[in-house]
This record gives C-alpha cells, structure tokens and sequence, in this order.
C-alpha cells in the first residue's frame, strides 16, 4: 500500500549502511596488508591506522545527520492521524466488499451481549449491524452500540463463519465515517502476527503502521504515543492450534495476548480496543484468562427474514430467486432456512447464483451435506467469473492448484478422505511448501543448481596464485552439499537498539574473527595460500557482520514478504561476503595478479555465501517452483494474492489459509472439478 515512504528511506539506509560497512572492511583489509608486509616509517604506520578510523568516523558522521521528524507535537500528530485514516478507509473498504461477494449488500447481523465472569464493561443487551428505525433506540448500530459501551473494550464472537470480522470491519469503516479530529484512527491487526514474546500491545501497533501503511518507524510511534490509534485485533483464536480438533484450554499466545489487552491503559482508564474470537475458542480461554473491562457479544445465527432481505438485496433480478424467497418465508424453521443462517453459506449462495443459475434448485436438496456439496462445487467457478482476473486463471486450474496444496496440510498422507475438519493443518508458508514437489526431487535439484551456479567462479579464475581454482571448485561442491539441507528464512535487522542486541553482535564480531583467522591459516597451511590468512580475516568480520544483522522474520510479516526479506538478506550476505574477499584476496595477492584474483574470489565466495548461507528459504522456494511446474503456477505467491482477492484464500501472519475450513476440507476430498451443466 502506498504510503509516506517509510519503506523507501529505510532501504536507502539500509543500503547506505551496507557501503559503509564494506568501506570499514575494505579500509582494514589494506591497513593489514600494507602492515603485514612491513618496511613502513612510524608515520605511514600512524596513516594507515588512521584510515579505518577515519572511514568509520565518516559513516558515524553521516548517520547522525539522520534527524527523527518530532513526533511529540500532538496538533502535528492530529495532522498525520487524518493521513493515516484516509489510508485504512482505502485499504479497508476493499478487504470489506472482497468479504461481502465484490458487493456493497450486507447481512444485517444481530448479536446480543453475554455475560462476563468478572468486571464487565457497560454496555446494552442486543444490537444490529445496522439499527432498525423503530427500534434503534433498543437496537442501536454496532457504531452507536460501541460508543455507548464504557469502556470502550468490545469483543466479537461467532461460531465459525458468523461474520465476526465483517461485523468489526463495519465498525470500523463507520468509526472512520464519523471520526473527529482528536478520536484514534482503528487499525485493524491479524492477531497471528503478534509475535507475543517480542512485542506488546504498542509495538504491534506501530509496527503495523510501518509494515501495513509504510509509515516512518518514529512517526508512528508518534501517533500511538498520543493514542491516536485504536486497535482492531481479528483472530484470537488463530493463535494457537488445536488439540483433537478442539481449542487447546490452555492457549499460551492466546493468554499472553489476553495478559497483554488486560495490562493495555490509557491513562488511568482501560485502553479501548476490539477483539474478534471464535464462541468455543473464547469459552475454553475464559476459564484462566478473560478481557477485563469489556463487553462480550455474539453474533446470533441470520433468521428467515433477514435472510430474505439480504437475498433479496443481492439479487440482479428477483424473478430468479423467488422460488427460493418464497420457500424461506413458508417454512422459516425448515432445513434450508436452518443451513442458510450462517452468513458464510448465505453469502455462498448469493455468490454462486449471482449472474446465472436457478436457485431454486436448493430446494430439492435432502440435507445439509449435499447442500455444501452443491454450492461448494459451484463456488470457484462463480468467484472466477465475479472478481477481477487479470491474469486469466481458469476455473478448473483453480480447482487442481488449490486441492494440490490442500495436501500439503495433510503432510504424512494419513488422513483419509473422510476425516473431519478439524484434524486439517491450516497454515500454507511458501517456504514450507517445498516437500509438495517430492523431498528428494527438490534437494537433489537444489544441490546440483548451487553447486553449478558456484563452479563457473573456478573457470575464470587466474593460473597464479596456485590453487585458487582447485580451492574454488572445492567451495563449490561445498555449497552444494550445504544446498542439501534445509534453512529457516531471515529478514535484516538492526540489533543496536537493545543492550541484548549489541552484546549477541559483539559476540558474533568477536566470534567471526577469530574464526575467520583461523581458517585463513588453516587454507593457507594446507595448500600454500599467503592470502588465506588476511581472507579469512575480512570473511569471517564479513560473516559476523551479516549474520549479526539478520534474525528470523517475525510473524508480523505477510507471505510474499518472507521471501522477499529473506532474499534480500541473501543478496545483502552474499555481497558483503564475496566484495570483503575480493578486496582482502586481491591486496593481499597484489596488483598485478591481484585484480583477477581477486574477482574470481570474491565471485565464488559471494555466490557461495549468498545461495547456501543467506538466501536459503527463498533458493529452496525457487527451486520447488521450478520442480512444481506441471502441478501449481510458476508465480504462486501472485496466485495466491489474486485467491485472497476472490475470496478464496485468506491472509494469516506469514501464511495463507483457506477462507473457510469447510471450503479447505471440500477442496481435500475433490481432487478434480465437478462436471457442471
């Protein structure tokens, strides 16, 4: 999503940093070499010593011309809070109408509030999505509803499918509607990407404003600072997984999630917030750990009548859909009336027939099951035909792409065709995708592109010094055989902001050091490299500086920017490793011989350390695509973006998920699309 450049300026100084960095490698590699050699009067010594300092002195210099925009200035803060709002109303009002079938007709949802073991918030008895005229003053809007609530600390709850972050995203889009100037702008956050051991309430909001909206880190610390944010946490129960198909009682994120909403101020009073959680997941979790100072509501199942007006509402033509109408209206308690007041298969159904097709047909339909079969069958073809597809996807390839990756949730094959929904996986992580293709398919594949793409370094490589090449191709096979095995994606990040982070960064420097030296003088006491020594040196400072900047990605980062992250902290290893041996190699080595050398080494050693040391989730993504060709799209991630967009697939963190488990479980036991008249 566009927004105030955040993105851009840290990746300009990301990069400034990833210069400045090798120009302190490049200066200490000649200062060593010049010294090594020796012969040098006091005051070239002085001069050389100096140099280092100098160009560490100049980074230090530049960096410090970085000056944070003031985010204490609370009418500046108002100023960016209008900003920020404009941007959640863009971004929001799409995901809403994605959620209603590419729609703007809504089911009018009612709910009524439960009672709460200890210290509830105020608030009245029932409420509607949208208030009836005659009893809005009994029934309000979910707005009016929440805005009479004191504290303002609301929980959504719903059996699966009752339209829990439909109902918070109306709330949300209405707050916006009728914002003041000083009121807080509500964000909505996944609950899967609060990383509950690193973050608290405030650090996921603003890093939801720089990941989300690209703010600047301080501005947004800014605004939650003058609490102009309020947030609107979707998924309690996504945090941790079942157990025997069941909400595991104890719910460690879920409960730290909770401590952490009950801690949540504002001053003196509780901090406002909206919380959405399935009704069995939030029974289980309530026995040890409940939000305090809040009220809990419902979502009751959609009745005859409104969902009479809701079909109604979508219909193009009604003429197709009053058999159906009339059906509902005389047997208001029957079987379709009953499967048809969850919102998600009353939306099912508005989807389905919504250009064509008779729904009357729905009335011939014996029980629940082959009704789900029926509508679910016709369901990808019609969300196809609905949302926008510019790429051309055809409805049977959809078909076949998502039940193939519905297998990946069933990783030993164990779980017959039969087996209930709930002992399904549910997470689909683009890096943990690679065992679709065949295990062994996809690392014998992966070692033998590695290892070629390493070996050509060796071709280039100069007669003189003697076994640069033999070294080369030793490194080569090498990253092959490291190609074999399986990493964990990373992301850049800066770790002098905590005392922690810089004392595991000196270790890491020390460490690298030290063992850079050593395997310098080990190279060159086995085959006779003077280089190795001064190599080995700027290698492991190299290797000890990248792997001190990077850590595994947080769960606040989407699927694609895992890949993306991690790719990049490749790229940012490899560059920094292979630039940090070419120079050391070819100064050590001289000038005449030096600058051959020295490519061919820092070539082998960048792509070496970039593949098989940095990049290694992405490499392994990369290579499954290749190896998946004839069974998913070579771009899935950009599949799977366009599936969440028609409302097929979900976000969840880092993962996708299907929109609903009925539709995953469906998708399982059909490995080809029906044959539809």
């Amino acid at each position: 999503m566009a927004g105030l450049g955040g993105r851009r300026w840290r990746r300009r100084w990301q990069m400034f940093g990833a210069l400045g960095a090798l120009a302190v490698v490049a200066s200490v590699a000649y200062a060593m070499r010049q010294l090594l050699h020796g012969g040098l009067e006091p005051g070239d010594t002085a001069g050389l010593l100096g140099l280092p300092l100098g160009v560490i002195g100049l980074v230090v210099s530049v960096v410090a011309l970085r000056n944070p925009v003031e985010g204490n200035d609370a009418e500046r803060s108002r100023g960016w809070a209008a900003t920020l709002a404009k941007q959640v109303e863009d971004g929001e009002s799409g995901v809403w109408r994605q959620l209603l079938g590419d729609d703007t007709r809504r089911i009018n949802l009612a709910y009524d509030l439960q009672p709460a073991v200890s210290r509830p918030a105020v608030a009245l008895a029932a409420g509607r999505l949208t208030a009836d005229g005659a009893n809005s003053a009994t029934v309000p809007d979910i707005v009016s509803y929440y805005r009479a609530t004191q504290p303002l600390r609301l929980v959504i709850t719903g059996a699966a499918g009752a339209g829990k972050t439909v109902l918070a995203l109306e709330l949300l889009l209405a707050l916006l509607d009728g914002r003041a100037e000083d009121d807080p702008v509500p964000v909505r956050i996944p609950l899967s990407r609060w990383d509950t051991e690193r973050q608290l309430l405030p650090d996921l909001l603003r890093q939801r404003l720089v990941e989300a909206y690209d703010w600047p880190t301080d501005l947004a610390a800014g605004l939650v600072r003058q609490h102009l944010v309020l947030p609107v946490l979707d998924g309690l129960d996504e945090m941790d997984p079942l157990v025997d198909g069941s909400p595991d009682p104890a719910a460690p994120r879920a409960t730290a999630v909770v401590r952490a909403l009950n801690a949540y101020q504002q001053g003196r009073d509780a901090g406002p917030l909206i919380l959405t959680c399935r009704t069995r997941h939030y029974d289980a979790l309530a026995t040890h750990a409940e939000v305090l100072d809040a009220a809990r509501i419902t979502i009751a199942p959609v009745d005859a009548t409104d969902a009479r007006t809701y079909l109604t509402d979508r219909a193009l033509t009604t003429d197709r859909w009053q058999p159906l109408l009339d059906h509902l209206a005389a047997h208001p308690s029957g079987l379709l009336a009953t499967v048809l007041s969850t919102p998600w298969r009353l939306c099912l159904t508005a989807t389905v027939y919504h250009r064509d097709g008779d729904p009357g047909e729905l009335r011939t339909l014996l029980d629940a099951s082959t009704l789900d079969d029926h509508l679910l069958a016709r369901y990808i073809p019609a969300a196809t035909r609905i949302a926008p597809n510019p790429h051309g996807y055809a409805p049977k390839d959809v078909h076949r792409w998502l039940h193939h990756l519905t297998t990946h949730l069933d990783p030993t094959g164990a779980l017959p065709a039969t087996a209930p929904t709930s002992v399904e996986a549910t997470d689909l992580l683009l890096h943990e995708l690679w065992p679709l293709a065949g295990r062994t398919r996809v690392r014998t594949t992966d070692a033998v592109l590695t290892t070629l793409a390493v070996l050509p370094s060796a071709w280039t490589a100069p007669l003189k010094p003697t076994g640069l090449a033999a070294l080369i191709t030793a490194l080569a096979v090498m990253s092959g055989a490291l190609a074999i095995t399986t990493g964990q994606p990373t992301s850049t990040a800066n770790p002098l902001r905590t005392r922690q982070g810089r004392r595991e960064f000196a270790f890491w420097l020390a460490g690298g050091l030290v063992l850079g030296l050593a395997i310098g003088l080990a190279i060159w006491l086995a085959i006779g490299l003077a280089a190795g020594p001064t190599v080995g040196l700027a290698a492991g400072f190299a290797t000890a500086l990248t792997v001190g900047l990077t850590r595994e990605p947080g769960t606040n980062l989407g699927a694609r920017a895992v890949i993306r992250s991690d790719a990049m902290a490749g790229l940012m290893f490899g560059l920094t490793f292979g630039l940090a041996v070419g120079l050391a190699g070819g100064l050590e080595i001289g000038l005449a011989a030096g600058l051959a050398a020295g490519l061919a080494m820092g070539l082998a050693a960048g792509l070496s350390a970039g593949l098989a040391g940095g990049a290694r989730a992405s490499r392994r993504y990369a290579v499954f695509l290749l190896c998946s060709r004839r069974r998913l799209p070579f771009r899935l991630g950009l599949f799977l973006d366009w599936a969440v967009t028609a409302g097929l697939m979900r976000y969840s963190g880092p993962a996708y998920q299907y929109r609903h488990r009925e539709l995953q479980h469906w998708l399982r036991q059909h490995p080809q699309p029906a044959d539809l008249p």
